[in-house]
């Protein structure tokens, strides 16, 4: 099982003419409503300085962006950025709420979340946590148990925590953590929004290896408990083959942070080397069917 790379990837690359994206564009969110692609992307300038750019589609390639950023560094705890956004919509209270990092040297990451009704303008939340090294978090599309659930990473694991009311996070949980020898043996963290299926919570994870390769996987998480791993997959599903992904600002890595559902269709969009955006996809079905067959079964 490997996802389809898209003829036309790359599909976004940095515009020299607009300065505060003219270095890097990479690492988007993304979700689909009201019969458009809404990508969210992370862009940096020759200041180094990450802030979120928006662009909008019919099919999901060919995208028109905005000219200016719409979340840029506010305080103190994004002096140095706000970076790799991942979107959800909450259907039942018709809002969308993004998950971000907050950047501060001497390297303080926070892991922030944002709201919006129109995908433009953005108002904080505040933090899922402080204090310590934790990010990829991305919040699930529905309250589970009557509450609120978003993964987390506290290195090298990927962790879950839950809240009442998105400001006050507790009950942290370690979910899935690296394999020795394998792919994912040094460090996994969370991709897009998790997919509910009649299965299960299908999710797709970045992690990667002593030789610092990112790659992407799949795993089945329970749907009433998403503690419980069902299903995570041996092998990885995509990696860096391309040049654009071997080369950049950052070498060997494909990462995503958005997995939108299209007619049967997942559409992952995912940053190469942190430079450019790059699109992938499979059928829903195929990838189900793939982590089904359990190469290991969880306990």
């Amino acid at each position: 099982m490997k996802l389809q790379r898209h003829p036309a990837s790359p599909i976004l690359m940095p515009d020299p003419a607009q300065p505060w994206e003219a270095l890097n564009v990479f690492n988007p969110g993304a979700i689909y409503h009201n019969g458009l692609f809404h990508l969210f992307y992370r862009a940096q300038g020759f200041d180094f300085v990450s802030r979120i750019g928006y662009a909008v589609s019919a099919d999901g390639v060919y995208f028109n962006r905005l000219s200016q950023p719409i979340l840029s560094p506010l305080d103190e705890w994004e002096t140095r950025g706000v970076e790799d956004p991942r979107i959800t919509y909450l259907a039942a209270e018709q809002r969308f709420i993004m998950a971000y990092t907050a950047f501060a040297p001497p390297g303080r990451i926070t892991p922030m979340f944002a709201e919006s009704t129109n995908l433009i303008t953005w108002r904080r939340i505040g933090p899922l946590i402080t204090g310590e090294d934790n990010k990829d978090h991305v919040l699930f599309p529905r309250k589970i148990n009557g509450r609120y659930v978003s993964f987390h990473r506290r290195p090298p694991s990927i962790w879950l925590a839950y809240s009442d009311d998105l400001q006050h996070w507790s009950d942290f949980q370690e979910v899935m953590t690296p394999r020795p020898e394998r792919w994912d043996s040094k460090r996994v963290g969370g991709g897009g929004v998790p997919i509910e299926t009649e299965h299960g919570w299908l999710i797709l994870y970045h992690g990667y290896n002593e030789s610092y390769v990112y790659r992407l996987g799949v795993a089945l998480l329970d749907l009433h408990d998403p503690s419980r791993v069902v299903h995570r997959a041996l092998d990885a599903i995509f990696e860096p083959e391309e040049t654009w992904e071997l080369k950049g600002d950052v070498p060997n890595v494909v990462f995503s942070a958005a997995n939108p559902v299209v007619g049967g269709t997942v559409y992952i969009y995912y940053g190469g080397a942190d430079r450019v955006i790059g699109l992938a996809t499979a059928a829903l079905q195929d990838l189900l069917a793939f982590v089904r067959a359990g190469d290991e079964p969880a306990p």
